[in-house]
């Protein structure tokens, strides 16, 4: 079922000068850019190693990511697990009393569905499950 960490999402207030910092100071390139209007962010990825780093900016100040930034500030704001069976997995976090807050998997950045725990019922962490919108795996096998 899980398979990897797919990525960890940072909630940042400047794509363009987040983006700029991760390439100058770590050395990293950007992979790819990309709106998602249904959440209302921007996204920019960098791989490291298997792993992704995606770094959001809010589009819209009632954006669960404006929000984000507002009560906490810049920073973590997400652990993504990659998964084969998005559908399974929620109905296991489910069964476990875990808090769902998307009862079904939506499509989100990447082409990927995702879904996510609410951070009350995982320990404070927000936790997202992805897959391929084509199935499979999110490790590409």
């Amino acid at each position: 079922m899980i398979k990897k960490i797919d990525h960890l999402g940072i909630a940042v207030r400047s794509l363009d000068e987040a983006v700029a910092l991760y390439e100058r100071a770590l050395g990293l390139k950007c992979e790819k850019r990309e709106e998602v209007p249904s959440q209302k962010v921007r996204t920019a990825f960098f791989s490291v190693g298997e792993v992704h780093i995606e770094l959001l900016e809010p589009t819209d100040p009632e954006s669960p990511i404006a929000k984000f930034i507002e009560k906490n500030g810049e920073g973590i704001h997400h652990v993504a697990f990659g998964t084969d069976d998005i559908r399974a997995q929620l109905a296991q976090a489910a069964g476990a009393g875990v808090r769902l807050i998307n009862q079904e998997p939506f499509e989100g950045a990447a082409e990927k569905l995702v879904a996510f725990l609410h951070p009350k019922s995982t320990r404070g962490v927000l936790t997202e499950f992805c897959m391929p919108k084509g199935g499979g795996c999110c490790c590409g096998h």
